[in-house]
């Protein structure tokens, strides 16, 4: 790899990706992680937010922590970036006192922008088509059900979302089969589901759309929905007209195989896109989901900023 990577969607971590999760469920469960093992001491962590989080926000502040560096919170009010100063200038400025930045913010264009003016490593932690941290908990947490991930097909039932965008990405890169159900109009981005496509030829899985979650279903090992409406999406009130019948509840998941695992990148508006019944029930993995976001950043942050730190880790299994 290059002195610089940048993540800013899951496909740029390439052929290392397998290896990054690999490396994070051995440090997950490593016993002595919080003792001798410190990849970040004495590196700062910039993390922009330009959209509240939960999970993203602390998933972050706590990993970087574990691995003895300094995470350096900046909310959208507390920087000059998109005011008074553009996002290539606080690029500029940021990366001459910051090892690394993590960045959550709307439209996918400013993520590339501060990435191209950075000299330290960019980290999209959310962008209107990306969330690649989210990916690659996602896969991970299927990993430790299934280390081999042989067999398993993971339907997504829902919006063509930033989320989907880089599921599907993240298991064209390990072979695995995706499947999307969404309504007629809110398919995923072309480009993303040809860069899925063309992934897939090469590890040998399939990549397919569907228009009908009932047929979409049959036989999935994962079941994955998010909410309908995302934030910012809030005036588009008739938007949740068109997922009429995507709604995952019993009577959709008694279509996929029995040991089937119920996936939600939360927040969830119960009631809408997922029943009571579902996320609660023993097959839902959503909080094995939420709590490997923070192993699977310590595992990128790791790999991007201290590659020396990672393949040193990984010499010890």
């Amino acid at each position: 790899m290059s002195d610089l990577q940048h993540l800013l969607a899951i496909d740029d971590l390439g052929d290392d990706f397998r290896a990054i999760l690999e490396w994070a469920i051995r440090f997950k469960q490593d016993p002595d992680r919080d003792y001798d093992f410190k990849p970040l001491d004495e590196l700062s962590i910039g993390c922009i937010y330009e959209k509240p989080s939960t999970r993203t926000r602390v998933s972050f502040e706590v990993g970087v922590h574990k691995l003895g560096g300094q995470a350096l919170t900046l909310l959208k009010g507390d920087i000059q970036m998109g005011k008074s100063e553009t996002i290539a200038d606080t690029g500029a400025v940021l990366s001459r006192f910051l090892d690394g930045i993590t960045y959550r913010c709307f439209g996918h264009e400013m993520v590339e922008e501060l990435s191209s003016n950075s000299s330290v490593p960019v980290i999209n932690a959310l962008s209107s088509k990306h969330h690649p941290c989210q990916a690659a908990a996602d896969l991970m947490t299927i990993m430790e059900r299934n280390p081999s991930l042989e067999g398993e097909r993971v339907v997504w039932v829902g919006d063509g979302n930033n989320v989907l965008h880089d599921l599907m990405l993240a298991c064209a890169m390990l072979g695995v089969d995706c499947v999307w159900a969404v309504p007629k109009g809110f398919e995923p981005e072309n480009d993303v589901v040809n860069r899925a496509k063309e992934i897939a030829k090469k590890t040998g899985c399939k990549m397919t759309q569907s228009h009908d979650p009932v047929k979409a279903c049959k036989g999935a090992t994962i079941i994955y929905t998010d909410v309908f409406i995302s934030m910012g999406e809030e005036h588009l009130t008739d938007k949740i007209n068109a997922f009429e019948g995507f709604q995952v509840n019993e009577e959709l998941v008694s279509n996929a195989n029995d040991d089937y695992g119920f996936m939600h990148c939360l927040p969830a508006h119960r009631g809408e896109e997922v029943t009571d019944g579902v996320i609660d029930s023993e097959n839902s993995i959503v909080f094995d989901q939420a709590e490997n976001r923070m192993w699977a950043q310590m595992a990128i942050l790791t790999y991007l900023c201290n590659q020396a730190a990672f393949q040193a880790y990984n010499e010890l299994y």
